[in-house]
C-alpha cells in the first residue's frame, strides 16, 4: 500500500492533544507538552517526516502535574505544570513553564520557577527519540518503513538519523548547558528561593545531513522568524469583522486566523501564498482542497486564490505517467515531500483527481470578477487553456461529453472526486459504483470552467472565443440535465457508472450542481426539497448521504457525515436559485454547530440528527484547523450578504438577508480590486464604503440563472456579453 491509497485513513489522536502549525510543519503533543509514539499520532513533523517521535520531560525523576495548555498563536503553545519537590510533597511550589515554537524544526523554551523560600536541587531529564517515520505511516498507525535510526553524540548534540532508499533524514537536538547522551539531554541545577532556571531545547531537521533554511538557532529569537512575521502581516491585512452576535464574530475571527496559519509558501516565490488542506495530516498543497478553500475565502483575501493558482500552475502536468497519474494539463491532487511519497510515485506530486483541473479554470474566471491584476490573469491564461485541453483529451475518456475517472494503477485513489474514500460512491441500495465514474459535481465544475473561460475571453475582448465557450457550457448543461436527472426520484444521480447507468444514491453532491448553476431552473425546487428533507438536513448541516440510503452510516467519512464546507456550498446553491429561507436555515445550523466546537469548525462531524444529541457528535480523526472548514463561515456570510463583485461590468451586488438576531454586521478592510472597502449590513439593508472608481453598488442579488447566454445568436452578441459577465 502506498501513501495515496491511505488518504482517508487516520489513527485517532489522544484526547486533549495540542497541535501547533506553521507552514507545512506541525507538532501534536499531549496536554502536558510531552510527545509519545505510544499515542500513535503524536510527533513533530517537517516535510512530511516525523523529526520527533518521543519527547518526555522528567524533573526529579517524575513527570509534571499538568495545570493548563494554551495556544495563543497557531505556531506556538504554552504548557504550565507543577514539578515534583524533592521531598515528594503534594503541593509543590516548583512550576514548569514550557513554550513550544514550530517552524523549520522545533524550539522548546523551558523555565522552572521556585516559589518557595528555600533553594531546590533539580535533576532535569529530557528523553528524546526521532523515528524519522513518514507522515503516511504515522497517520494510519503503521510501523515505520525505515531502518532503525542511528543515535550518535557529536559536537554537543544528539543526532538521530536513518537512511532509506538513498535519502538520509535526521534530527539534531541540543541545548546550552546540557549533558548530552544517546538517550537525550540532562541538566542539573540549584534554583535559589524565588528564583528561576531556563533553557531552550532546539531540534534541527536534517536532510542528507543539511539543515533547512530558517532553522532555529541559539542566537535567533522565535518571534523574529519569517513565519511569525508573515502571520503578523496576515492579521494586519485581513478584514476587521464586527458582528452583533458575539459567537459568530468569534467564529469568523477564528476562521481568518486559521486560514492564515494554513498558508504555505513556494520557496522559489516566497511572495506567493497558497492554502494547505488542513492540520495535522494535510499540511500540503492540494488541488481541489486548496482551490475550493481559497474560493470560499475570497472575502478574506483574493490574493490567497491567486497564489494558489500560481503555485498549482507551476506543477501542472506535462507528460503521461501512469504511476503518478500525471497527464498534460492536469492539476495535481496532492504534493508531498516525504520519502515514501517520492518512492511511490517517482516524484512529489500525485495527480489522481478528476475535479482539480476544471476547478482551476473556474477559479480564475471567478477572480476576474474581483479585479485581479491583469498581469496575473494573462500569465495564468495559458495554464487555463491547457487545463481545458486536458478535459477534452484525457478527462472525457470516451467522448460522451462528461469527465470520468479510472485509476491506471493499483495504488492510486479508487475514487477521485471530493468524496475520495474507497466506498464513497454508491447506488441507493448500497452497492458501490464501478469506474469509470462520471460524478455529477465534476460536470458542474467543468460547466463552471467553460463559463469562466468565456468570461476571460470577454475580458480580453475576444468575442468569438467567448461565444465558443458559451456554447460549450450550454451544450454541457443540456446534456447533464438529460443524462443525470432521475425523473422518478426527483433529483440528480450522483454519477454515471462504467455502463453509463445513473448511480441513484441521494447525496450532497447535487448541491454543488446548484452552486454552479448547471441545474435547469424547472428541476431546482425538487432538488432543494430533497436536500432539505429530514433524510439529508440534520439541523446542523447537510449529510453527505441520505439516511434512507443503503450505505448510510452517520459515523462514516463520506456516507452520512456532515462536512461544513460541503454544507456551505450547498447553501450557496440554494441562495443562487432563490431559496432564501432554506439557505438561511442551513447557514444558521452550521453557525450553531460551531459553538459546540469552541468556535472552530472541524473538517467533518457525524451525521446524527439534531434531535438525537444536544450537540453535533465529533468525528474522531477530523482535521482541525482545516482549510475548507475554516473557509465555510466566510462563504456562508458572503452568501447571506449576497455580495458579488462583477468587475467586468463595473458593478458590485449587495442584497443582504441577515437574520435579525445577528445584529449589525461590518467588515472593514475587504480587498476589492486595489481598494479596501467596508461592507455594512443589518437584516435586509446594506451599504459599501470606499468602492474603487468605476464600480457602482447594485442593491439586488446577481441574477442567478443568467448564464449561459444564447450562444450563436444573430447580431453583435452584445446581449450575450452582458449576460456572460454576470
Amino acid at each position: 500500500m502506498t501513501a495515496w491509497n491511505a488518504d482517508t485513513e487516520a489513527a485517532a489522536s489522544e484526547s486533549g492533544s495540542v497541535t501547533v502549525v506553521e507552514g507545512s510543519s506541525f507538532c501534536i503533543s499531549s496536554g502536558t507538552g510531552d510527545i509519545s509514539s505510544d499515542s500513535g499520532t503524536n510527533g513533530a513533523f517537517f516535510q512530511d517526516t516525523r523529526i520527533i517521535s518521543d519527547w518526555v520531560l522528567r524533573i526529579n525523576e517524575s513527570l509534571r502535574e499538568p495545570l493548563v495548555a494554551q495556544r495563543p498563536k497557531p505556531f506556538e503553545a504554552t504548557f504550565v505544570g507543577r514539578a515534583k519537590w524533592p521531598d515528594g510533597r503534594f503541593d509543590s511550589p516548583l512550576v514548569v513553564r514550557h513554550t513550544r515554537h514550530i517552524g523549520a524544526g522545533l524550539q522548546d523554551d523551558i523555565t522552572l520557577e521556585n516559589y518557595s523560600a528555600e533553594s531546590v536541587d533539580c535533576d532535569i531529564e529530557l528523553l528524546v527519540d526521532a523515528d524519522q517515520a513518514d507522515l503516511f505511516d504515522v497517520k494510519v498507525g503503521r510501523a515505520s518503513q525505515h531502518p532503525e535510526p542511528v543515535r550518535t553524540v557529536r559536537d554537543g548534540q544528539l543526532v538521530i538519523e536513518t537512511s532509506h532508499n538513498g535519502q538520509k533524514r535526521g534530527s539534531a537536538v541540543h541545548a546550552r548547558g546540557a549533558t548530552v547522551s544517546s538517550e537525550g539531554l540532562r541538566f542539573r541545577t540549584r534554583i535559589p528561593p524565588r528564583g528561576k532556571w531556563a533553557t531552550s531545547v532546539i531540534v534541527v531537521p536534517l536532510i542528507n545531513g543539511q539543515a533547512p533554511a530558517g532553522a532555529f538557532s541559539d542566537d535567533g529569537l522565535p518571534r523574529h522568524r519569517e513565519g511569525v512575521r508573515r502571520h503578523r502581516h496576515w492579521e494586519q491585512n485581513v478584514p476587521v469583522i464586527t458582528v452583533g452576535d458575539a459567537n459568530l464574530q468569534a467564529l469568523l475571527n477564528r476562521s481568518q486566523s486559521d486560514l492564515g496559519s494554513l498558508r504555505i509558501f513556494d520557496p522559489h516565490h516566497p511572495e506567493r501564498a497558497a492554502v494547505a488542506a488542513g492540520a495535522p495530516w494535510f499540511m500540503a498543497l492540494f488541488g481541489r482542497d486548496s482551490i475550493l478553500a481559497s474560493y470560499m475565502s475570497l472575502m478574506v483575501d483574493p490574493n490567497l486564490a491567486a497564489g494558489t493558482l500560481q503555485t498549482l500552475a507551476g506543477l501542472q502536468g506535462r507528460r503521461v505517467d501512469p504511476d503518478s497519474e500525471e497527464e498534460p494539463g492536469r492539476i495535481p491532487h496532492e504534493v508531498r515531500l516525504g520519502v515514501t511519497a517520492g518512492l511511490s510515485l517517482g516524484g512529489t506530486a500525485y495527480y489522481g483527481t478528476a475535479d482539480a483541473t476544471p476547478l482551476f479554470a473556474a477559479l480564475l474566471g471567478e477572480l476576474s470578477r474581483w479585479g485581479l491584476s491583469e498581469d496575473i490573469i494573462e500569465s495564468l491564461l495559458p495554464h487555463v487553456d491547457r487545463a481545458l485541453e486536458w478535459i477534452d483529451r484525457y478527462g472525457d475518456r470516451d467522448g460522451d461529453g462528461f469527465v470520468e475517472y479510472l485509476r491506471p494503477n493499483d495504488h492510486g485513489l479508487i475514487n477521485q472526486g471530493w468524496k475520495d474514500s474507497w466506498d464513497g460512491i454508491n447506488f441507493a441500495d448500497g452497492t458501490m459504483a464501478e469506474a469509470p465514474i462520471a460524478l455529477c459535481e465534476v460536470q458542474a465544475y467543468v460547466y463552471s470552467a467553460y463559463v469562466g473561460r468565456s468570461l476571460l475571453a470577454r475580458w480580453s475582448g475576444d468575442v468569438a472565443l467567448e461565444q465558443h465557450w458559451a456554447q460549450r457550457a450550454s451544450d454541457l448543461k443540456a446534456a447533464f440535465n438529460e443524462k443525470f436527472w432521475l425523473p422518478e426520484k426527483g433529483y440528480f444521480a450522483v454519477a454515471l457508472d462504467k455502463d453509463k447507468r445513473p448511480v441513484d444514491g441521494l447525496t450532497s453532491n447535487i448541491g454543488h450542481c446548484l452552486w454552479l448553476g448547471i441545474v435547469d431552473e424547472d428541476k431546482a425546487a425538487s432538488v432543494v426539497e430533497h436536500l432539505m428533507s429530514p433524510q439529508m438536513f440534520t439541523g446542523w448541516g447537510i449529510r453527505t448521504l441520505a439516511s434512507d440510503m443503503g450505505a448510510y452510516n452517520p459515523v462514516s467519512y463520506h456516507n452520512g457525515s456532515v462536512w461544513p464546507h460541503d454544507t456551505a456550498l450547498v447553501a450557496t446553491g440554494l441562495m443562487r436559485y432563490g431559496f432564501v429561507e432554506e439557505a438561511g436555515r442551513v447557514a444558521s445550523g452550521i453557525f450553531e454547530a460551531a459553538e459546540h466546537f469552541d468556535g472552530r469548525l472541524p473538517e467533518l462531524f457525524c451525521g446524527f440528527d439534531r434531535a438525537e444529541f444536544p450537540g453535533p457528535v465529533p468525528y474522531p480523526t477530523a482535521c482541525s484547523p482545516q482549510a475548507w472548514a475554516a473557509a465555510a463561515p466566510i462563504q456562508l456570510i458572503r452568501a447571506l450578504l449576497r455580495f458579488d463583485p462583477v468587475h467586468t461590468r463595473g458593478v458590485v451586488h449587495l442584497a443582504p438577508i441577515l437574520p435579525e438576531d445577528m445584529g449589525d454586521f461590518q467588515a472593514e478592510n475587504v480587498l476589492l480590486d486595489t481598494s479596501r472597502i467596508t461592507i455594512k449590513a443589518r437584516g435586509n439593508h446594506g451599504d459599501i464604503e470606499g468602492l474603487p472608481p468605476g464600480l457602482k453598488l447594485v442593491a439586488e442579488p446577481r441574477p442567478p440563472l443568467a448564464y449561459p447566454p444564447q450562444a450563436g445568436a444573430a447580431g453583435s452578441g452584445q446581449s450575450d456579453l452582458k449576460q456572460a459577465a454576470r
